[in-house]
């Protein structure tokens, strides 16, 4: 690990450490091939699922695959990266079993969760971290490429832990951000509005696109279909491209469009248009529509019509 020294100059962690993950998922699987670049080992992992052995084969082909008891016990350096919703009863039956040792650090990949999950270890003197990589994970090759412009979420309880955590992080080529334990739920929502919601989005606008474009085309023209990364896809990419990359440059000033025009008959128009393909499209365009008006102040007006008044 990069030297990281407290104030008597003492090196706060080894320069390179025994790693054991808790599961070989996406996350775990990627963080593990990060660290292994970085220089750190990691001699084993805990995999049950076929797509987890496989990954943990494919980018772990050093590290054997153990039961998460004694991946836990061998490690100084253990990685939990479990769903958020198995996190709380993985560390309590690590902590009842009483495998894993003092002095060992201990991360959890969880957005939601701060240090606090990982009381029943702490109180057996291991060191805990939060670290959790703001960044969709899908299982590919890009997953590790991504982490190297990705920024990381890190909790910890005390200065010496933010001090592991930002080296662990900066080794992984991520950038590290201080998230307060009491904010870890809000920082949580606020990235998975921003990407879960996006997929949301895109997918319902290419549904519309589709049924839009659907008919004759012109000479040599892809026919649509539903297969993905198709017509409507290429078509919308280079303006949801824009979109996204004007939002974050620019903030509100990049709202454009006819609810920021405050047009009423053209939402109107689009509204009908949703409806007749699924009124699901046209539930949530009304939704989305009615917190845009809200953002740019637009025609009450238009507002009322949102607002089905």
């Amino acid at each position: 690990m990069t030297s990281d020294k407290d104030v008597c100059g003492t090196d706060l962690a080894p320069a390179r450490l025994t790693v054991g993950i808790v599961s070989a998922g996406r996350v775990g699987s990627a963080l593990g091939v990060a660290l292994e670049r970085a220089g750190h080992v990691v001699f084993g992992v805990s995999a049950i699922s076929d797509a987890s052995l496989r990954r943990a084969e494919s980018r772990l082909p050093d590290s054997r695959v153990l039961p998460a008891e004694e991946v836990a016990a061998r490690s100084e350096l253990l990685i939990l990266a479990v769903p958020d919703s198995e996190l709380a009863g993985l560390v309590s039956g690590l902590a009842a079993a009483g495998v894993v040792r003092p002095g060992t650090i201990v991360v959890h990949t969880s957005g939601a969760n701060g240090v606090g999950i990982l009381a029943p270890l702490t109180e057996s003197g291991v060191l805990p971290l939060a670290i959790h990589p703001a960044m969709t994970f899908t299982g590919h090759d890009e997953d590790i490429a991504r982490l190297g412009n990705a920024c990381f979420g890190v909790t910890a309880a005390d200065d010496i832990g933010y001090a592991i955590a930002q080296s662990l992080v900066i080794e992984m080529g991520g950038e590290p951000v201080r998230v307060e334990e009491a904010n870890r739920p809000l920082y949580h929502a606020a990235l998975a509005h921003g990407s879960n919601h996006l997929v949301t989005l895109i997918v319902d606008a290419v549904e519309a696109l589709r049924a839009a474009l659907a008919g004759p085309g012109l000479l040599g023209q892809q026919l649509i279909d539903d297969q993905p990364n198709g017509l409507a896809e290429r078509m919308l990419a280079p303006l949801a491209s824009a979109a996204l990359d004007n939002a974050l440059r620019r903030g509100q000033a990049a709202l454009t469009g006819p609810v920021a025009r405050g047009d009423v008959a053209a939402v109107a128009a689009h509204l009908t248009a949703l409806d007749q393909v699924d009124p699901r499209l046209s539930a949530g365009y009304r939704a989305l529509s009615l917190r845009t008006a809200e953002r740019a102040r637009t025609n009450p007006a238009l507002i009322d019509l949102l607002e089905g008044r």
